[in-house]
């Protein structure tokens, strides 16, 4: 799809970006700011890469099964605000045999992606949507041992250690899996990162499919404190949607208050552990149900910014069509849900970015 809007540029300023990147490794304060300014990283998922029913041992094909994000589409949403793009997907697209090296063909691509949101100055966050699965076989267990996720860590990271707009988002949603298992396999992963000198922020999640309303309430409480970073530059990584069950399946929101009252435990579990978090995922269906509950969390979470440093919208991409909860403009114009995000994303600066090979990034 393309789009004639024009091609503005929403990008984090140098001194912004620095000082934004180095706040989010810090330690939150004990007291809460007034609200009403954004939140530091404010964005979507572009979701397509992770298109495609993988089967084992069965390739996807490119083009007609997946695809990677268009620069038009960067270039909408960092007009509209948006400064940070979380890229799904498929870890065996990128990696075709456990300890493979990387598939040059699909890290091409990737690559593709993450440069055409990066010189722009914007973050792009690599997101292996696997579910804590490598061709259905679970992380950490005897069939696929943690250290065949390291090994895949320290490839990519390896790839992009030196370009400092790039997170490294380490799995989405594990699940149905012991945590002390995933836990013990995003340590071994974080550790690989960091051998290869990558200082890269890293987005951690937890199990039970990260789901900040059951934070708490599960073991993530206590193992995922046990998280080992050399660096200390990591962020927990949350989803959280606003349906009966939190699947964001369902069209229906419980209340207008659902979405702040779900963050709120895990909101103070991290004040309380001085740990700070980012929101990977979330999403309505246009209503006015869903403005307002978007408006309601969004704020707290504004509120709330000692602890939280920023979100992704689920989802854009060219791929998704009549989906209820995409943001990809339809027919030239903005979906509904733009309307409710607009008041919580960056300022518009038209000033030119700077690119990720300016010597004085860090």
């Amino acid at each position: 799809m393309r789009f004639l809007f024009a091609a503005r540029t929403a990008a984090v300023g140098l001194v912004s970006f620095l000082l934004a990147v180095a706040a989010v490794a810090q330690t939150p304060q004990t007291t809460q700011t007034t609200p009403r300014k954004p939140l530091p990283f404010t964005g979507v998922n572009l979701a397509v890469a992770e298109f495609g029913q993988k089967k084992p041992g069965i390739p996807l094909v490119y083009g007609k099964d997946y695809t990677y994000p268009h620069e038009n589409e960067v270039n909408y949403f960092a007009s509209k605000g948006m400064n940070v793009f979380r890229i799904p997907f498929h870890w065996a697209a990128l990696q075709a045999t456990p300890r493979g090296e990387l598939v040059p063909e699909e890290l091409a691509r990737l690559r593709s992606s993450v440069e055409m949101i990066t010189r722009k100055g914007l973050v792009a966050i690599l997101d292996p949507h696997n579910y804590a699965r490598y061709e259905g076989k679970i992380i950490g267990s005897a069939e696929f041992p943690a250290e065949n996720f390291a090994f895949f860590w320290e490839r990519v990271a390896g790839e992009f250690k030196d370009n400092p707009h790039v997170w490294f988002g380490l799995m989405n949603e594990p699940h149905d899996m012991p945590t002390q298992q995933w836990l013990d396999a995003a340590n071994t992963a974080i550790a690989a990162i960091r051998r290869t000198g990558a200082k890269n922020l890293i987005l951690v999640p937890g199990n039970h499919w990260t789901g900040a309303h059951s934070w708490v309430s599960s073991d993530n409480d206590d193992l995922m404190l046990k998280i080992q970073d050399p660096a200390n530059r990591y962020l927990y990584e949350v989803h959280q949607y606003l349906d009966a069950d939190s699947s964001g399946t369902k069209p229906q929101v419980v209340s207008p208050t659902i979405g702040a009252d779900r963050l709120r435990t895990f909101t103070d579990w991290c004040r309380k552990n001085k740990k700070r978090a980012f929101l990977g995922e979330f999403g309505v269906a246009a209503s006015e149900e869903g403005r307002v509950a978007i408006e309601n969390m969004l704020t707290a979470m504004e509120r709330d910014r000692d602890v939280w440093v920023g979100f992704t919208w689920w989802a854009a991409g060219p791929w998704w069509g009549d989906y209820m909860f995409s943001i990809e403009p339809k027919d030239l114009q903005d979906r509904p849900q733009m309307r409710y995000l607009l008041p919580h994303l960056q300022p518009v600066n038209l000033a030119p970015a700077p690119r990720p090979t300016d010597p004085k990034l860090p």
